[in-house]
């Protein structure tokens, strides 16, 4: 890491500037209290959980300044989207809202609306919004989010709309509010950035290189995460398995996991995404041998075909991938595995999509999620001939769909009359007598019970397979 020396001091950048942000926030606080401000917020997060994290930083910053959460969008005072470029549907998502608030705010021009997020990191995107969404008031992208209390104050302040996007990362910069979700779990990135470079995928140029967070940073925030009652954390990076590579001193993902596991009061590791391609013995070892991380996997297939993974440069083929699912089964029998798939990349044929139903049938993932293949302007799949036609595309989805439920089905039949651990994570949607939570598998559990039990670890039988979740019943504590 770069240092900078001021008489005779090694000062860290990034720590310098959080400590910068944090008294621009102050100055906000300050402001908001001597002028009487009550102003609310709203955001809405699209894509990934490195979004879903984000967002969390967003409002724990907004929450610190003085903003209260709106009951409603179309009556905050500061709206925020935080965009997601992977899929077109979630950026014709973001336009279709852009579009429905400009009526809202012609009858509260005071409305505040900003986008942040990967799909502001992209050239064609940007010059859209400049010309044809004057609404819009405050832009900036995913590496310098960071800089939000900076970019709001000159919004505030100046009443102009604020443009700052950086086209690559600076530090790391720790230690800004965060408001989290759940007060039991949380969600901690270890990284940044994707080197990998897959075909298909926009996330390396508008997320960046890699980088790792230092491990006493990371341990620090869980630490203090335990300390504030949190049992379950989640790390995050777009490949776990990279981890560690870029620090002045490196060390492995696997070692990083022994680590977090001896922290007090964390009750449940997880991780996601790890890349077929650099699994490591260690990891699988380090799975098998901390009772701590849970035995759940995902691991992106994203293809069955040989062919279709060297297209999509994903340096990996089918028998690869399924020595790596081997061996973790050896290590873990009774590890949950999920994955991503994607169907109608260019070229794929009827023999291709066969070779991915076959690996399907061999694996019997626990769970996955399942992409029409999406083109992306800037990737090397967009230039590619052979685009699928729609309806071929469509028509090999609702096979494998087919093909997935009744594989899980029949998986998940097996757990039913066993008592599972579910961490109570809410209320159920749709019945509020029922709470709904998580196994240590990742397994989704609806059980009667009331909203005390919110937080804790109940154990619970397991009494009908709904396929993607189970229905139980709690067993009273003697």
């Amino acid at each position: 890491m770069s240092k900078e020396k001021d008489a005779g001091v090694s000062i860290d950048p990034g720590v310098e500037e959080s400590a910068r942000q944090r008294a621009i926030i102050r100055e906000l606080r300050d402001e908001f209290t001597q002028k009487g401000w009550n102003k609310t917020y709203w955001i809405t997060t699209l894509g990934c959980q490195m979004n879903a994290r984000d967002s969390e930083k967003l409002s724990g910053i907004l929450e610190e300044i003085g903003y209260r959460r709106s009951e409603a969008e179309e009556s905050a005072d500061l709206v925020i989207y935080n965009t997601c470029c992977v899929r077109e549907n979630a950026e014709q998502k973001v336009y279709g809202r852009l579009g429905y608030l400009k009526n809202y705010k012609k009858r509260r021009p005071e409305m505040k609306i900003a986008l942040c997020g990967c799909m502001m990191q992209e050239n064609l995107v940007l010059e859209k919004l400049k010309k044809s969404y004057p609404q819009v008031d405050l832009i900036f992208g995913t590496h310098n989010l960071y800089k939000f209390p900076e970019l709001l104050q000159a919004m505030l302040s100046s009443g102009e709309r604020i443009i700052d996007i950086w086209k690559e990362h600076g530090e790391i910069v720790e230690d800004l509010p965060s408001n989290r979700k759940y007060s039991f779990k949380a969600s901690v990135n270890v990284m940044f950035g994707c080197n990998n470079f897959c075909t298909y995928c926009i996330v390396p140029y508008v997320r960046g290189r890699e980088r790792s967070r230092r491990p006493e940073e990371i341990l620090k925030e869980i630490s203090q995460l335990a300390q504030d009652g949190v049992k379950e954390v989640q790390l995050l990076g777009q490949n776990v398995n990279s981890y560690g590579k870029t620090l002045e001193h490196p060390i492995s993902f696997a070692q990083l996991l022994q680590e977090i596991s001896q922290i007090d009061g964390i009750e449940r590791i997880r991780f996601m995404t790890s890349h077929p391609k650099d699994l490591s013995q260690d990891l699988i070892d380090a799975m098998a041998t901390l009772p701590k991380v849970c035995p759940h996997f995902h691991l992106p297939l994203q293809s069955g075909s040989s062919r279709i993974l060297e297209k999509m440069n994903r340096h990996y083929d089918q028998a690869r991938y399924l020595d790596v699912v081997r061996r973790l089964r050896e290590a873990v029998p009774d590890i949950s595995l999920t994955t991503d798939i994607i169907v109608g990349f260019p070229g794929e044929t009827d023999d291709d999509f066969e070779e991915t139903v076959k690996v399907v049938r061999d694996v019997q993932f626990d769970s996955a999620f399942t992409f029409l293949y999406s083109k992306r302007e800037g990737t090397p799949a967009a230039a590619m001939a052979e685009q699928v036609p729609e309806e071929e595309a469509k028509r090999h989805f609702d096979r494998l769909l087919d093909v997935l439920k009744e594989d899980i089905h029949a998986k998940n039949e097996t757990w039913v009359g066993r008592t599972v651990l579910v961490l109570a994570e809410e209320t159920s949607k749709h019945d509020e007598g029922m709470l709904t939570g998580r196994t240590p598998h990742n397994q989704l559990v609806h059980f009667q019970g009331d909203r005390a039990l919110i937080g804790s670890v109940v154990p619970v039988k397991i009494v009908e397979n709904q396929t993607f979740y189970f229905t139980g019943e709690r067993i009273p504590s003697e």
